[in-house]
């Protein structure tokens, strides 16, 4: 009597079983080469466009659409959101332009005056815009209580938009709730921008990773560089607490290409490979360059 006859197994049965255990590994392989890979943050512009007054940057390059579909390509990325720069103001007319070229493999972020109509909300929305941005590094926080801005929360939550949000922990603490108080979904730039003196010591980021119980507030792991010069390493503590306060379908990527302000340091390529070393496990990187595709509509 051989072993496996002893065990109750026949060859044909063990041979079923090694080929089942090969179809699921296959599978499990093919559903994840499936997945798409979407960097969630980068901007596109040229010195041709009309800059924004009182800006506090403006760019001396371009850094044009083409430019940036070959740096996905490059990467293996199969989408990208294209976010409106602060230095171009509410004109959101080069970014519609890009949009409309890409055939539906970009998504948009606009920056919108609060008292935007609904009509020019909804031609946005038609071009593949769905969020605004509110960039408010250097500038006073909005009082959310006037009627403009319920007005345009309002829309926003009825067009099933995101606001995403550029301001240091501290304020987002504050900040976000008031949001959410309006029922509309949230995302954070760049790792909520604590003080890079404290890290994920700052009062503030740990406010924010109590926003991750909420289930309506997603945090971009993005420019680790925009959080101080120990950046990576400030990414590597607060990417674990992100995980287990978000969880990975709530956690997004972006590669803030072209960079600015840190053009001379910083390349797609490099934010990609940090992504690798940041998230080891090939299963849970995946799932996280796909966790984008229903908040942005892809």
């Amino acid at each position: 009597m051989t072993l496996l006859s002893q065990r109750g197994l026949t060859r044909r049965q063990f041979g079923a079983g090694l080929a089942s255990i090969a179809i699921m590994a296959a599978t499990k392989a093919e559903s994840e080469a499936a997945l798409p890979t979407i960097d969630t943050h980068a901007h596109v512009f040229h010195r041709g466009l009309k800059l924004a007054p009182g800006r506090r940057y403006a760019p001396d390059y371009d850094a044009p659409l083409p430019l940036y579909l070959e740096q996905l390509d490059r990467n293996g990325m199969t989408n990208g959101v294209l976010v409106q720069p602060s230095f171009l103001g509410t004109d959101n007319s080069y970014l519609v332009t890009c949009l409309k070229q890409t055939d539906g493999r970009l998504r948009g972020i606009a920056v919108v005056d609060p008292a935007i109509s609904a009509d020019e909300l909804r031609t946005l929305d038609r071009a593949g815009v769905v969020g605004i941005r509110l960039n408010l590094v250097g500038q006073p926080l909005p009082d959310l209580a006037t009627g403009e801005w319920k007005a345009l929360l309002g829309h926003v939550k009825s067009m099933g938009w995101q606001v995403e949000i550029q301001r240091n922990a501290a304020d987002l603490a504050m900040l976000a709730p008031q949001l959410l108080d309006h029922g509309v979904k949230i995302v954070l730039d760049h790792y909520a921008l604590p003080d890079p003196r404290l890290g994920v010591a700052d009062p503030g980021f740990q406010s924010v990773l109590k926003l991750g119980a909420t289930k309506n507030v997603w945090i971009k792991i993005s420019a680790p560089y925009r959080n101080g010069a120990a950046g990576e390493d400030f990414a590597r503590a607060a990417y674990p607490l992100l995980r287990n306060a978000y969880g990975l379908d709530r956690l997004l990527w972006g590669s803030d290409w072209p960079h600015t302000l840190f053009e001379a340091t910083q390349s797609y390529e490099k934010n990609r490979q940090f992504l690798d070393a940041l998230i080891v496990d090939k299963s849970e990187r995946a799932q996280v360059l796909a966790s984008p595709r229903t908040l942005f509509r892809f």
